[in-house]
């Protein structure tokens, strides 16, 4: 999916919605235990329930990884849900040396090989060129660079002036644009750092913003908005634990649409606003 289209869909669904498929099989409904398979019974459902008002979906890997080989196939069933005209995003948090990179791209790219199709795979940029360039070397893929996270511990380090007083995530940015385009590269910056989005969008005014944070973690989506919305929209806002667990009954899924729905139609209005 290329930028344009990618903005295509958002004008289409009046919506930069991306729900986050973090499944915790202590956390979903009782009555779906006996299912055969109750993690991909529970996506099935939140994603039939959910797809009219998304624009992306995003599964951190950690929820299907700590579950072993059943994981993997469960995250493998999952993707194969999702209909094709939503984009995907493995959250994966994957950085490593060169080569390890090149595995963790075919791993996530290349369907032939892995069976999994991803548009787009989160990366952290600490190791540099060398880490990042094999995700890169992927037509119509996206990598997404973790840049200022909504955790409380990115202060540690992406707030560090170097000295040429630049802070340590300004120095990520701007050394990835020379590494890819637009068309190649998102950032991720949690919706609580609403307040420096203004001065982010100096440094990175054409990506897309991969926005964690609205909903459960309190970030505010029209600040998120006001604040980084570009003339492509450019924002794709992640909401997890607000949608996919908004009721542990049988009515899940018919909740989770309602809350989806809710944050489309609320986005329906920021979009008039901002574009």
């Amino acid at each position: 999916m290329t930028r344009q289209q990618l903005f295509d869909t958002i004008l289409e669904k009046r919506s930069f919605l991306c729900v986050g498929l973090d499944t915790d099989i202590t956390k979903i409904p009782p009555h779906l235990l006996k299912e055969e398979n109750p993690v991909v019974e529970f996506n099935r459902q939140i994603i039939e329930a959910t797809a009219e008002f998304c624009v992306a979906y995003k599964p951190n890997t950690a929820f299907y990884e700590s579950m072993g080989v059943k994981g993997w196939q469960n995250l493998q069933e999952t993707m194969n849900l999702v209909p094709e005209n939503i984009f995907t995003i493995a959250d994966a948090k994957r950085g490593d040396i060169g080569n390890t990179s090149a595995m963790y791209a075919r791993a996530f790219f290349n369907k032939e090989e892995s069976g999994f199709d991803f548009d787009s795979v989160t990366v952290a940029p600490y190791m540099g060129v060398d880490s990042v360039s094999p995700f890169l070397g992927f037509d119509n893929k996206w990598v997404i660079l973790l840049a200022l996270t909504s955790n409380e511990g990115g202060k540690d380090f992406q707030f560090s002036e170097l000295k040429s007083e630049e802070k340590l995530f300004e120095k990520v940015v701007k050394t990835a644009h020379t590494w890819g385009s637009p068309e190649q590269i998102m950032f991720v910056v949690g919706a609580t750092r609403a307040s420096e989005l203004s001065d982010f969008r100096k440094i990175a005014p054409d990506n897309f913003l991969l926005v964690p944070g609205v909903g459960a973690q309190g970030g505010s989506l029209q600040e998120v908005a006001q604040f980084g919305m570009n003339d492509k929209c450019g924002l794709l806002v992640n909401s997890s634990r607000a949608i996919i667990y908004a009721s542990k009954g049988e009515d899940f899924a018919e909740k989770a649409r309602e809350e989806a729905k809710k944050l489309r139609d609320e986005m329906d209005i920021l979009l008039d606003k901002y574009l």
